[in-house]
């Protein structure tokens, strides 16, 4: 299967992925904030569920504009966003860390989910890169 099938079809599992889980946040944040990592739920006015609307959105952007690129076949853009939107995921594998919740949620999730958008980046943008061209060969003189 050529490299860019592969890369298409990642792309799109990600897209699909972080576009659930945004809407999980922003539509049944009582079930879903368990699913974060957090020892417990934030609460208070600002932290409840101000905290995970406000994650939810932030996926579900993450998500739009992973697909926008997908769609309108800005493979080079894709590629580079991909990186910059692992950072959102290696952020939260931190948030999880600094506030002593689950490791391995930590690890199994953010930084697993950060780490194969860091590895599908790298290979759409090795997809997208330009190929010099072979250098031209003399004709042969006849002798």
């Amino acid at each position: 299967m050529p490299l860019k099938k592969i890369n298409t079809v990642l792309v799109a599992a990600f897209v699909l992925f972080i576009l659930w889980f945004g809407l999980e946040f922003v539509l049944s944040p009582e079930t879903t904030a368990p699913t974060f990592g957090l020892p417990s739920r934030p609460s208070g006015d600002g932290g409840g569920g101000g905290f995970l609307i406000v994650k939810g959105s932030r996926d579900i952007v993450l998500a739009l504009v992973l697909g926008i690129l997908l769609l309108t076949g800005h493979r080079r853009a894709l590629g580079w966003v991909l990186l910059v939107e692992a950072l959102a995921a290696y952020g939260d594998m931190t948030t999880v860390l600094a506030h002593h919740g689950s490791a391995a949620t930590a690890f199994g999730v953010h930084c697993l989910t950060a780490t194969l958008m860091v590895v599908t980046g790298l290979l759409v943008l090795h997809e997208t890169r330009e190929v010099a061209p072979a250098p031209a060969t003399p004709a042969p003189q006849p002798a």
